[in-house]
């Protein structure tokens, strides 16, 4: 499956907030579709799935990149969830976004696939390149970016301990890994990984 790219509204009305996909809420607080004034009861199966597209829609990724995120998660000692998220939240495009620099995720992404990013002077356009503690980040000094930052974009979300984040010079450093409670997505990661235990 592409990446999404119909009304995000209809999604965050379904899946509730979700910073990463857009800034802007609905009028609307019944979930889309005809019987959205009346929902049923969520089955397990609907639970694991909801959450599942939460973290999917949040971070802009289709279904075979998350797989691969899951496979890759496993391969760790500890908690696969608490590594999943890591691995998302340690992804070039979500480090910009934290730092305040981009409104979304997927404007985020597209400031790095455009080349407007360096990690340690060298310009990465690869989105989900992983960062490491002690990266340091620079953006160039666009206008959407000064806006994103004089909005105060990142205001709402989790305080990034792990980033430290110079917005006059337009640049970031990675100070250190990220702490479970510092997840910029409200996710139940736990749900995420019994969707995918029987799928891969």
């Amino acid at each position: 499956m592409s990446r999404y790219r119909g009304p995000r509204l209809r999604i965050t009305r379904r899946l509730g907030e979700l910073p990463g996909l857009v800034r802007k809420s609905s009028g609307k607080q019944n979930p889309p579709g005809q019987h959205g004034a009346t929902p049923k009861k969520p089955s397990q199966y609907s639970l694991r799935l909801q959450e599942k597209q939460k973290l999917r829609f949040h971070y802009g990724l289709n279904e075979r990149q998350l797989v691969n995120l899951v496979k890759r998660a496993r391969r760790f000692q500890g908690s696969t969830g608490d590594r999943l998220l890591q691995l998302l939240e340690l992804r070039l495009d979500t480090i910009i976004f934290r730092s305040g620099f981009a409104p979304t995720l997927r404007a985020s992404r597209q400031l790095v696939s455009h080349g407007h990013v360096k990690v340690n002077n060298s310009t990465v356009n690869i989105p989900s390149f992983q960062c490491k503690p002690g990266d340091m980040f620079q953006v160039k000094k666009l206008k959407p970016v000064e806006e994103s930052i004089q909005s105060g974009s990142a205001s709402s979300l989790v305080a990034a301990n792990h980033l430290e984040s110079d917005q006059k010079n337009f640049t970031s450093t990675l100070k250190q890994q990220i702490g479970r409670t510092e997840v910029s997505c409200p996710i139940n990661e736990f749900l995420v990984i019994e969707y995918y235990s029987r799928k891969v």
